[in-house]
């Protein structure tokens, strides 16, 4: 169905979008709307924001080097190894070079199934769906704190017998730490066992890099939002235990295999990520 069908209402698709949704509250995938300039934000969301960046000012720019990053990471799985399909854990709300639009650029055949249990983004999908001929795009309703419930879902729309890209971007921080990082790292080892070989793991967050990126991000967990860890870059890098690290291994996001960006010059960021390999 398209947007120009006349059994399509935008007016009723905003309704649904959104029915449930507290806009009295910050919401972190609307926060990060607004520092990339989206519109899908609310003021309460705008304050936040802002309260963030007074203290972090670069948080603006982690938001525009990761989506980039992530642009990247997908471009090269399709053209460069021709991975065909993507499971994109913890997607947040649509902007600009999504998964899917940036590997069917590369192959149209490509299948990407997003992962999310966040009513806003869910409603976002929805109308996404229902008002664009996307094919081969899929949406699980799941947690990321239960992994299997994610694989049996997925073993449903996905081939489970040829490489699949696993990406947690920016997810995992909402994981609590535990002593080891026991739970995330639990969490992480079941999605990868369920990986034929030949698959692949990227992943990225932000780090504990930076005085300020860690006080603003206290500062915003006690104001009440679902709150967000700050791990170093060699928690991160543990995630890909196991798998073969892709050059140049885990790193800060603007120095992974960069390149010209269409978002404007790239910059040192709070924010580590890497891609790698499942060869056995």
């Amino acid at each position: 169905m398209s947007s120009g069908d006349s059994s399509f209402s935008w007016r009723e698709a905003e309704k649904d979008l959104m029915a449930g949704i507290d806009t009295s509250v910050p919401h972190s995938a609307r926060i990060w709307n607004y520092w990339m300039g989206g519109k899908d934000n609310y003021p309460i969301d705008q304050q936040a924001g802002e309260q963030f960046a007074a203290i972090y000012p670069g948080v603006r720019d982690l938001a525009r080097v990761s989506r980039y990053y992530i642009s990247r990471v997908v471009q090269f799985l399709a053209r460069d190894e021709g991975v065909r399909q993507f499971l994109d854990i913890g997607t947040g709300l649509p902007s600009h070079d999504n998964t899917h639009e940036v590997a069917q650029r590369v192959a149209p055949e490509s299948r990407i199934v997003y992962v999310d249990n966040d009513p806003l983004v869910l409603a976002h999908a929805r109308a996404l769906l229902t008002s664009n001929d996307v094919e081969g795009t899929d949406y699980i309703d799941a947690d990321l704190h239960d992994p299997q419930t994610i694989i049996d879902v997925a073993r449903t729309k996905l081939d489970f017998d040829r490489p699949i890209a696993l990406m947690l971007m920016g997810v995992l921080g909402h994981i609590p730490m535990t002593d080891g990082d026991e739970l995330a790292r639990s969490i992480v080892e079941r999605l990868k066992a369920a990986l034929p070989v030949g698959s692949y793991l990227t992943v990225y967050d932000g780090t504990n890099t930076d005085y300020a990126v860690v006080e603003a991000t206290r500062l915003y967990n006690e104001g009440g939002s679902i709150p967000y860890v700050l791990r170093s870059p060699e928690q991160i890098t543990r995630f890909l235990d196991g798998f073969v690290q892709v050059e140049p291994g885990v790193v800060r996001l603007d120095r992974w295999r960069p390149d010209h960006s269409p978002l404007g010059p790239s910059v040192a960021v709070d924010g580590w990520g890497g891609v790698a390999k499942k060869t056995a």
